[in-house]
């Protein structure tokens, strides 16, 4: 499929060609003798070509393994070539103006050569499969291209090494200027480092923590033990508190008053008081004086006692019901009470002691794992800071030494000489040149005559224009003008003649050809049109004047005749008449009857089943001739007459008769004809006929036979 739209489109390409071969040849020609004139000047010119290896690394640097990366050859992008980019550094601007600085080269007008006339005769270009360039200059002095070639590339080569040591360098400033910064930052991750141990009082936190945990189950298992003998000891005491009636505090406050003898001898006086007054009470009435006395003394004694008993407990709080006198088994059971209350508070407080270890421990366990955090952190920091701090040391080291290499990634592998013979190539490549574009531009000639013809060029740009049926294509082929005397004489080209501009009646002259099977074809068409029903009246008509209309109304009829079909040619183009200059018929044509100057109608009979009605030029308005009553009866006469009566109408563009005809008719046959209709024309006979409801039977493309 894709072959056979090739083909077509060459096809097309041709046609185009063929059509327009004078102006085509025309700039062909030009363009090729300009050539040849361009070069028939042309002075010899040489050409001198050195080589250049480029490695990815300098030998040197790879040797000592200092500075690889200075001046490494490696593309940035992922489409770069580093052989392309040191191609555009040799041909760069500040290269090539030293190289002509340094040579002091000069142009035709011995003015400096400037930058864009040297890189028109300089060629550098990468040997495929290689690391190699070749650097190739052509000048019409046989002396110049060498020296040109071998000083430019030496300027190269210095200009690399120069860019390499310039890294260098600037490397090794940048290194200075940031080991300062760097062991700065050591220094103070260091000072951070040892702040955090002080202020944490951080040695290991690894086995801080290892022997925290180990305490932390010591202290529980105290703490245990401490709450077990706690809890025997609470349980004696209050055993002691229930049997004594008392707490321990005031056991030991009742010992301390049954044993202190000043409280005993006051405590014994005011017993003895106690019991005279009772007795006495016995004998005497209260008011008497001896009882009076007793109770005087017994306040004294009583006021006495307390106030040893308060010298004797001192601060300690006195209960009343404090016995003053105990025998000898309670004492040793308050002593006894008293040891094991301060056993149990001692108890209580070792429970205390131990648990606030206990809490400290584990407070300081849970902070470690951020302790520890922290000094990873700081560990991190001291490590990155020393190891960048040591590297910038090595890579100062190293950048200083590297800074003394000879650091070129070029070398010159094949030095240009001085060429012995001229570029052979040059006259026979201009000459190419020159055809290769007198047939580019002979082509594009072609094509923008083409693109400024308006004309239509192919049948399927009529039908899609249109878009009627295709009931025939008719090649007009130019052998068929030249039609012999003796063909002129006959009858049917006698009365169609025109000014001595004889129509193709090819379907008689030459029944065998193309063109007369076309015009078969085309009547066969239109039998099968209408299967319902004979056409009668068929007018023919085009959009525009030469278009062949008249000639294939004249092929049709005599085809349509030989048939056996009885048939009227009606001439009825008022504007243009084909056979107004017969003698025979001009008195007697169908203008004259429809202006009403003749009754009868006569027509001549040209051959067997043919008649032809001709028409003579009129001077009144040929449209309201065509759309008169008569015009209508004539029709109505021809359809019962003949089987078939063909009406030569005017094109569309000079009168719309046709228009009025097709209304009357059973059709309308429209003729366009390639190279001769154009786009605009085509467009306005559409809308006339769509305007006008026409019933179009169908198109009837003329097109020359070598399209």
């Amino acid at each position: 499929m894709e072959s056979t739209e090739s083909s077509v489109g060459f096809h097309q390409y041709w046609l185009i060609l063929k059509r327009r071969w004078l102006p085509t040849s025309a700039i062909f020609g030009l363009v090729v003798v300009l050539a040849l004139v361009y070069t028939s000047r042309q002075k010899p010119v040489y050409e001198a070509e050195a080589k250049l290896l480029l490695k990815k690394t300098n030998p040197t640097s790879s040797i000592t393994g200092l500075g690889k990366e200075i001046g490494e050859f490696a593309p940035v992008g992922e489409q770069s070539n580093p052989l392309n980019t040191e191609i555009e550094v040799i041909r760069s601007e500040s290269i090539v103006q030293k190289t002509i600085s340094k040579l002091n080269l000069l142009d035709e007008k011995n003015s400096p050569l400037k930058v864009k006339d040297f890189l028109k005769n300089l060629s550098v270009a990468n040997i495929k499969g290689t690391d190699m360039l070749s650097v190739a200059y052509k000048e019409k002095n046989p002396q110049k291209p060498a020296l040109i070639v071998n000083t430019l590339i030496q300027i190269y080569i210095d200009n690399n090494q120069t860019l390499n040591r310039a890294e260098a360098v600037y490397a090794r400033e940048f290194l200075e200027k940031q080991l300062p910064n760097a062991e700065a930052s050591v220094r103070q991750a260091e000072a951070s480092m040892r702040r955090f141990k002080e202020q944490n009082k951080v040695v290991s936190l690894q086995e801080e923590a290892k022997s925290a945990v180990e305490v932390i189950g010591i202290l529980e298992g105290k703490i245990a033990e401490a709450k077990s003998q706690f809890a025997d000891a609470n349980a004696e005491s209050e055993a002691f508190q229930n049997q004594l009636q008392m707490n321990a505090q005031e056991g030991l406050t009742a010992t301390s008053l049954s044993q202190s003898p000043s409280v005993q001898e006051a405590l014994k006086e005011y017993q003895q008081v106690e019991r005279q007054l009772a007795i006495e009470r016995i004998r005497f009435h209260e008011t008497h004086p001896l009882i009076v006395d007793l109770k005087t003394k017994e306040a004294s004694l009583k006021a006495l006692l307390q106030a040893q008993i308060q010298k004797s407990v001192g601060s300690q709080k006195q209960s009343e019901n404090v016995n003053l006198q105990m025998g000898e088994v309670k004492p040793r059971l308050i002593e006894e009470f008293v040891k094991i209350e301060a056993k149990r508070r001692g108890l209580a407080n070792q429970v205390y002691t131990l648990s606030k270890q206990q809490a400290v421990y584990k407070e300081r366990v849970s902070v470690i794992p951020r302790l520890e955090q922290q000094q990873r952190e700081l560990e991190s920091k001291l490590q990155a800071a020393q190891s960048t701090y040591a590297l910038l040391l090595q890579k100062l080291q190293e950048i200083r030494i590297a800074e003394n290499q000879n650091m070129g990634n070029a070398r010159i592998i094949q030095a240009a000489l001085v060429p012995q013979e001229p570029l052979a190539s040059r006259k026979s490549s201009s000459i190419v040149t020159g055809v290769l574009l007198g047939g580019m531009f002979s082509i594009a000639t072609a094509l923008i005559l083409e693109a400024a013809d308006k004309s239509i060029r192919t049948v399927e740009e009529v039908r899609d224009l249109f878009g009627f049926s295709l009931l025939g294509a008719i090649p007009f082929d130019k052998k068929y003008k030249k039609i012999s005397k003796l063909a002129r004489k006959q009858s049917l080209q006698k009365h169609l003649d025109l000014q001595q501009s004889v129509l193709d009646i090819v379907v008689s002259e030459a029944p065998d050809s193309p063109v007369s099977t076309a015009y078969r074809m085309l009547q066969t068409n239109l039998y099968f049109l209408n299967s319902d029903r004979d056409l009668k009246i068929i007018v023919v008509t085009s959009s525009l004047p030469k278009e062949g209309k008249s000639t294939v109304c004249a092929n049709l009829a005599v085809a349509m005749a030989q048939m056996g079909r009885r048939v009227l040619l009606v001439d009825a183009d008022a504007l243009n008449p084909r056979s107004h200059q017969v003698s025979e018929l001009s008195d007697r044509g169908l203008g004259n009857v429809l202006v009403g100057q003749e009754q009868i109608i006569t027509t001549a009979q040209v051959m067997v089943n043919l008649e032809v009605l001709t028409c003579e030029s009129l001077a009144t308005n040929s449209t309201a001739v065509m759309d008169s009553p008569g015009i209508a009866s004539l029709i109505n006469k021809f359809s019962a007459k003949y089987d078939l009566t063909i009406v030569d109408a005017p094109s569309l563009k000079v009168s719309t008769d046709a228009l009025f005809l097709g209304k009357m008719a059973d059709g309308l046959l429209l003729v366009s004809r390639l190279g001769v209709l154009d786009l605009t024309s085509a467009n306005v006979a559409r809308d006339f006929l769509e305007k006008s409801r026409q019933n179009v039977l169908g198109l009837v493309v003329g097109f020359p036979k070598s399209s």
